[in-house]
């Protein structure tokens, strides 16, 4: 059987970052990952400017932003009258080392991690390695894992899951996962095409509201990625189809035959475990919560639950300090993830698809109305910098 002090569930962003600042306090962790190495996942590409301050603490910010794109201004444009209400993160230079958004893929970031961790003398990552069993009691946690050739078992202090959407770990603790999946599929397109061309001072991310059919358009290093969704009664097969790409943009640049480099269909859900924390396992990042992926929340608010726990797991086990902060954990991310990034997702989603221009119109006059006023601006700012919402966890006892 092996022995370690930390078993972690999933290899992507949030479990690498959670194995990571482990292993770089001297503490034992075992990081199993279902596939066969991190995977190549198109979903998430922001870093906010606190996720930006935490990853460097692990040294790994420099490396991002020698891959990504930085993007301090970003625009809500209206569709039907070109109209554009633009905020500037570069406001926030005052509180943060990096005031922008920072633009790469997710897997950058994972990947880089992982390859830190396998040259890691306290860190055992297993690729192909599923999490089969998991079982509390004795002051450990008893668990196995498949292989391709094996069944292992592991005896372990804790266990974090960060295992995803699916995630066993929650599974097997039993916890429920409250909430909704929206009916609309979503489609993902990617292109190289310079959309930049086609838009007067277009920034690097963009919300563009209308009352058809709204969309979002993000740049990064290599690509502009177009965000758009599609009724539920579409197959995937006419949605990715060569018609639907056609379509989609004639209408965005009048333009056909445009190249794609991924077509990709995306269910959105709007979920929140109704614990993070069972005994000695813990639930981070989508496995513990998922949201929509307007405002690029998700990632970054499952890096900031991994560094919650992470510091306080270290304190345990390194200082034998009290487990009851554990309970506080929970709360505090639980009440980050329902107070604030879900209410500001489901905002943001119903403000773009809302459906008479009229109340678009209502909508883009509150906007112009924030972006004016230096004071509301500052406190948008920090919210969507995701300021507010690190402050207001830190306040539940």
């Amino acid at each position: 059987m092996i022995r370690t002090q930390v078993v972690i569930a999933g290899a992507g962003p949030v479990g690498t970052v959670a194995a990571y600042y482990l292993a770089q306090q001297g503490i034992d962790v075992l990081v199993l990952e279902a596939g066969p190495d991190c995977a190549h996942d198109l979903r998430a590409s922001t870093f906010h400017p606190p996720t930006l301050e935490m990853l460097d603490e692990l040294g790994i910010t420099d490396f991002l932003l020698e891959r990504g794109l930085k993007a301090p201004v970003y625009h809500y444009r209206d569709r039907r009258t070109g109209q554009v209400v633009d905020f500037d993160l570069g406001e926030l230079a005052d509180i943060t080392r990096y005031p922008y958004r920072l633009q790469c893929e997710q897997y950058h970031l994972a990947r880089a991690l992982a390859e830190r961790l396998e040259a890691h003398p306290k860190a055992d990552l297993r690729f192909n390695s599923r999490l089969v069993y998991l079982s509390q009691g004795d002051g450990g946690v008893d668990l196995a894992f498949e292989t391709p050739y094996a069944i292992e078992k592991v005896r372990a202090d804790w266990v974090i899951g960060a295992d995803g959407a699916n995630s066993a770990v929650r599974k097997w603790l039993g916890i429920g996962f409250e909430g909704f999946t929206y009916p609309e599929k979503f489609l993902c397109l990617s292109t190289a095409e310079p959309l930049e061309d086609y838009f007067p001072n277009l920034a690097h991310v963009n919300y563009v509201a209308d009352p058809e059919e709204w969309l979002v358009l993000l740049r990064v290093p290599s690509v502009w990625r177009i965000l758009l969704p599609a009724g539920p009664d579409s197959s995937d097969a006419q949605l990715v189809s060569d018609e639907n790409r056609d379509r989609v943009f004639q209408r965005l640049i009048g333009k056909t035959g445009v190249p794609t480099y991924h077509r990709t269909i995306y269910r959105m859900h709007q979920r929140v475990a109704e614990s993070f924390r069972q005994g000695r396992a813990f639930l981070v990042g989508d496995s513990a919560h998922l949201n929509n992926p307007l405002g690029g929340f998700g990632m970054n608010s499952g890096i900031h639950d991994a560094f919650n726990l992470c510091r306080r797991l270290t304190a345990i086990i390194k200082q034998g300090e009290d487990e009851a902060s554990l309970d506080q954990f929970s709360r505090q991310r639980r009440g980050a993830a329902r107070s604030f990034v879900q209410a500001q997702t489901i905002q943001t989603m119903e403000m773009m698809k809302e459906g008479h221009a009229s109340a678009q119109e209502k909508r883009r006059d509150e906007m112009l109305a924030i972006r004016n006023d230096p004071a509301q601006r500052r406190q948008f700012l920090l919210r969507q910098a995701m300021f507010q919402s690190l402050a207001d966890a830190a306040a539940i006892a």
